[in-house]
């Protein structure tokens, strides 16, 4: 795998924004940080290398020249005064050794050699064995005598508060890579957040138009957004009320009329269609206030009672309708919204199935679920997300057959947003549909 391979495989791991650009800005700081501590540490070495070779030649320059001019008597008197921390004379020829040198080896040769001069045979060999290098150069002197100079070399060592030191660097390049991710990305998350939460049909609070330029720009052009979404939703709502509205009066006319007209065939048909067409009417006049469904006054309700007695309602007039479920449970919502939205589950369930069931109960999490249930033929999955749009009707068994007009669902769904709640749809294993509002 080739090294372009390997990064785009480590940038793939993390699967947040957050996590890439951490790595990305803290891998360039701490490799750019440790590019400069080896460039200082070689510099440093190179220094210390050079500082080293300059003190040695000259103090092997005067050493031996003082030890050439010294009685041969008193020679061994100085040698500790000539001796250094990383070097010693020595009278004698020395250890065995052997003539293959390395690179700082060769450089210290020749260093000794230049300090001798031509005056001083100078013999360098390297001393096999022992864990560092060790080197002993052999000077001859001009009685003949030959001086050691014994060599452990070694370049000044590292300052033992030198690895402290860097690990507190790298992790203030950790608190401040990780500080300047969190200060990018926190706009993002403001906007991710508005966006999931965007409703132009309630008041929501706007986006906050503060800090950078960019970010306010961008901040400024959603809020922007929002509002032209808001204006054209409740442009299309106005239109839609309008329509449905300007239209009962004449077909009142026409209902008059027809009623007025001869007993027949004909004059039932177009009574029965205007009364379909009035009836879609009302609908779409009832699905462009249900925009408005926020705008009713909280209230505390006890939502174990209110299903009840709208059960009893529909028992009074004859209809199967069933609850169970939890009492003494309040919750504060819009009351008119939800009776609204649970009348037309019901209803709903009542025209395709006959009979409906609902169940009042909280889930794990604490949220109260009510549920209305039905024995009918259900609802195809692929087209339980549709059957919630306007003006939606099913081919099948829910058409416009039965007198559906594809508003009932909608308008439940959008009175169920606009109380802060959620419907969802789902086909019952025993069959039929369960229609479930979520309330908070």
């Amino acid at each position: 795998m080739s090294a372009l391979a390997r990064l785009r495989a480590v940038l793939h791991l993390p699967r947040t924004l957050r996590w890439r650009l951490f790595l990305i800005l803290f891998a360039g700081l701490a490799a750019a940080h440790v590019l400069s501590f080896a460039v200082l540490f070689a510099e440093r070495s190179m220094s210390a290398k050079a500082t080293m070779l300059t003190s040695l030649e000259y103090d092997v320059a005067t050493s031996i020249a003082l030890l050439d001019r010294l009685p041969a008597a008193e020679r061994a008197q100085w040698l500790p005064l000539l001796a250094r921390k990383n070097y010693r004379y020595e009278l004698g020829p020395g250890l065995q050794g052997v003539p293959e040198l390395s690179a700082r080896a060769t450089e210290i040769a020749d260093t000794i050699n230049a300090a001798a001069g031509n005056r001083f045979p100078v013999r360098v060999d390297t001393i096999p064995g022992g864990g560092r290098e060790h080197l002993q150069a052999h000077v001859t002197l001009g009685d003949g005598s030959v001086v050691t100079i014994d060599m452990l070399p070694q370049l000044m060592p590292m300052a033992e508060w030198l690895p402290y030191v860097l690990a507190v660097q790298l992790a203030v390049l950790l608190l401040c890579a990780w500080f300047a991710v969190r200060l990018a990305i926190r706009p993002l998350r403001r906007f991710a957040d508005a966006a999931e939460t965007l409703d132009p049909a309630r008041d929501s609070g706007r986006l906050e138009e503060g800090g950078p330029n960019e970010v306010a720009h961008a901040a400024r052009a959603f809020n922007t957004m929002r509002d032209r979404i808001a204006h054209y939703l409740q442009e299309r709502v106005q239109i839609l009320a309008a329509i449905s509205h300007d239209l009962q009066t004449p077909i009142t006319r026409m209902k008059l009329r027809a009623e007025m007209s001869e007993d027949g065939l004909e004059k039932d048909k177009l009574i029965a269609d205007l009364s379909e067409i009035e009836r879609l009417v009302r609908e779409g006049v009832a699905y462009a206030r249900s925009a408005h469904g926020h705008q009713e006054r909280p209230a505390r309700v006890d939502i174990g009672s209110f299903v009840e007695s709208l059960a009893f309602d529909y028992q009074d007039t004859g209809k199967p309708v069933s609850c169970e479920g939890i009492a003494g449970v309040v919750v504060t919502t819009r009351p008119h919204a939800l009776r609204r939205i649970l009348t037309n589950l019901v209803d709903n369930a009542l025209k395709f199935a006959g009979t409906a069931q609902i169940e009042v109960r909280r889930n794990p999490e604490g949220i109260v679920v009510i549920t209305v249930a039905d024995e009918g033929p259900g609802i195809p999955p692929d087209q339980i997300e549709a059957v919630l749009q306007p003006f939606y009707r099913l081919e099948q068994s829910r058409n416009r057959d039965t007198g559906g007009t594809g508003l009932g669902l909608a308008i439940a769904q959008q009175l169920a947003q606009a109380i802060g709640g959620g419907l969802a749809l789902r086909n019952r294993p025993e069959g039929g549909l369960a229609a479930e509002l979520r309330l908070g």
